[in-house]
Order: C-alpha cells, then structure tokens, then sequence
C-alpha cells in the first residue's frame, strides 16, 4: 500500500500517518526526514542539497525527487511506504508522479485531511505541551481535549501538569506563511492534490482518493480512515 498523504498544519495529519504506520506497517516519510538523512550520512545529493540549504535557498526539485524515490526504494518500503510533506505544489507534483511511473511504483492512494484555513490556525495556536508527557493531548481551541482550569492557572487535562508552548506555534507570520503555500488552488499544495484528484478520475492506474473531514476529534477520524481503506 502506497500513499501520498495531505493536509494543512494542524490537520492532524502527523497523528493519523502514526496510526496508519502502526496498522497497515508501512513506512511512514516524511520529506524533512529524508533531508537530514542524506546530509548526515553525507551522500552526494545530501551534499547538494545542502548547499541550497546554507545558503538559506530552496532545494531543488531535481535533487530532491530523486532523495525520495531513493528512500522509497528501500527494502523496509517493500510493504508499503506513506509519503508525508511533498509535493508542496503543483510542479512537484506532476514531477514526482512521473517519476513513480518511470521508476514502477505504483501510487494506490491519495489522503487528504480537509480543515478550513481558520481552524488550522486556531489548532496550531492552541497547542499546549504538559512538561510531565508530551503524548498528552491538550488545546484550548479544541472541546474534547480543553486544558483543565484549576484556581491558579490552566494544567494538562490528564495528569494536572505544568503546560507550555512551543514558540514556532505561536508565531502567526510563519504559520500564515506555510498556510498560504498550502491553500493556494492555483499553484500549491492543494493544487498537487487536485492534480491527482484529476488523475483518479480518469481511472488511472486504480488511483484511489480518499477525502478525510479533519474537524471531528483524532479517533473519529482514523475510525473514518481505517473504515474507508477498508472498502
């Protein structure tokens, strides 16, 4: 089973990949990862891309396609792997889709977390970390996993502990910023989505698309998802 998967942060997009990883055992990439693997391990595209990166540039796409269809092939992809981060935009898209093919491997499925721009945000903006376990779920913008108030201050609904923030959530100009790169119909990452959408409605290669409502809680979206891949 392979799978391109969508969805803006704050979608829940990194928790639904974990549960799909732990019940279909397939790989779970993500594109940052594969970056930082090539540069460490100091292979010759981990050493291009790396002089994008000094440089504050954007790598580009012919180093970077061929850095995912490396990691793809690996044998602990052989059952199934679930692509997470890329394309980002349309041209990757029709970029990385051509190189599947050439490379024969076949793309069975298409996710995408659907969540209105505001939302997202809010859910960015209202994480909180408990300091006792960062597996403790808690946001202030959603009711199923509300912090708890006591006298003083607002503590993790699960074990009463300290809550912090992680600075780069509460930076509104970056989060905006990676929002509008995603949203964009145009050009974007929701373009590369449309792209595939259009794809599979030609009955292309069996290509399945699975559209997920990525307002409802964490289990009643994976119950969606499981219940869809099971069709």
């Amino acid at each position: 089973m392979n799978i391109l998967f969508f969805g803006p942060n704050g979608s829940g997009k990194g928790t639904q990949g974990a549960i799909l990883q732990k019940q279909f055992n397939v790989q779970h990439i993500e594109s940052g990862a594969i970056f930082r693997e090539n540069i460490s391990k100091g292979t010759e595209l981990g050493k291009k891309a790396n002089q994008f990166i000094d440089r504050g540039e954007l790598v580009p796409d012919d180093i970077t396609i061929p850095m995912i269809l490396d990691r793809l092939q690996q044998p602990d992809c052989a059952k199934g792997w679930l692509l997470d981060g890329f394309p980002r935009n349309v041209n990757q898209a029709k970029q990385l889709d051509g190189a599947l093919t050439k490379a024969k491997l076949k793309l069975d499925y298409v996710i995408e977390i659907k969540l209105d721009r505001q939302t997202a945000k809010n859910r960015i903006l209202g994480r909180r970390l408990c300091v006792n376990d960062n597996n403790h779920p808690n946001n202030v913008f959603i009711e199923a996993i509300k912090p708890t108030q006591n006298d003083k201050s607002t503590v993790c609904r699960v074990c009463g502990g300290e809550l912090k923030t992680r600075s780069d959530d509460q930076d509104e100009v970056a989060i905006d910023k990676r929002h509008a790169i995603y949203y964009d119909k145009a050009i974007g990452t929701l373009a590369a989505v449309n792209y595939f959408k259009e794809k599979a409605k030609k009955g292309n290669a069996g290509l399945k698309i699975i559209e997920l409502d990525g307002r409802p809680g964490v289990k009643e979206v994976s119950n969606e998802l499981l219940e869809k891949l099971s069709k």
